[in-house]
């Protein structure tokens, strides 16, 4: 397939609910339909939510070589060289204060912080209802150690509120201050003002070479919202958030049905 035949010379798969299966591995099928898209001349680019620390086993384990858009764009990392080439940070000062506007509106946060670089592992706080069990934690109780270091953003819970309504509380309180998304179940985090999915993946783009219109984008949550927007063509798996399916340009199966293999193999044959 030439290069001026290809349907589309980048895809670009979120993570957990999309390339993952629910056990957090990629079907033989998956894998098989990346690498025609491949060999036909397209590059694959994971872009994930998860900061490098707890996305590197994981590109490890799929023998994945290649760029990798990181911790919901802040990071672009070159997972065949296990280097961290870009980072952003999310301003102490500027998180304390989000913090503070946003628990005057809902009362108190369960708290977690990533910390910044290729080892940063994430604080979590008392009373914080841990997600992935494989990522690099601490525990911490005195609040100051979430500021003693630089971090790449901050993860909110409620003992009440779920995660669509606190989502909602914190860009009222705090909208102006931060990035508010959510990228999963417990996952309602605070990012560098402008940050997005978006923002990683079109500076992976230009290295490579590609444009937005070169792209077909995979995703499940609201945090691909901003991907979809920047993508040509935006593909919700079958399970995704109710926000992303509605500005998808298509809905496949889900991650358990290899919903990706889905779409390119009706694109590259």
């Amino acid at each position: 397939m030439s290069a001026g035949a290809l349907p589309y010379r980048l895809v670009a798969t979120d993570l957990d609910g999309t390339l993952l299966r629910s056990d957090h591995t990629v079907s033989a099928r998956t894998r098989a339909a990346l690498a025609t898209a491949t060999a036909a001349g397209a590059a694959h680019i994971v872009v994930t939510g998860r900061t490098v620390p707890v996305a590197r086993h994981i590109l490890d384990d799929l023998g994945y070589e290649g760029l990798a858009v990181c911790g919901q764009g802040a990071q672009l990392y070159h997972a065949g060289e296990h280097r961290l080439l870009t980072s952003v940070t999310l301003d102490r000062q500027v998180a304390m204060l989000a913090l503070e506007k946003i628990e005057a509106e809902t009362g108190p946060l369960l708290l977690a912080a990533a910390r910044d670089g290729l080892d940063g592992e994430v604080l979590f706080g008392p009373g914080y209802r841990v997600g992935h069990g494989e990522m690099p934690v601490s525990s911490f109780s005195d609040p100051d150690e979430v500021w003693s270091a630089p971090i790449s953003k901050l993860y909110i819970q409620h003992a009440e509120l779920g995660d669509d309504a606190l989502a909602d509380a914190a860009r009222i309180a705090a909208g102006g201050l931060v990035g508010v998304t959510m990228a999963g179940a417990g996952l309602v985090e605070l990012l560098p003002l402008g940050l997005t999915k978006a923002t990683g993946l079109s500076l992976a783009a230009r290295r490579l070479k590609v444009t937005a219109a070169d792209t077909i984008a995979f995703g499940d949550m609201p945090n691909d919202i901003p991907m979809f927007a920047w993508a040509k063509h935006g593909v919700a798996m079958a399970g995704a958030h109710d926000d992303l399916k509605a500005v998808a340009d298509e809905i496949t199966a889900s991650h358990d049905e290899d919903g990706i293999a889905v779409v390119l193999e009706r694109l590259f044959g």
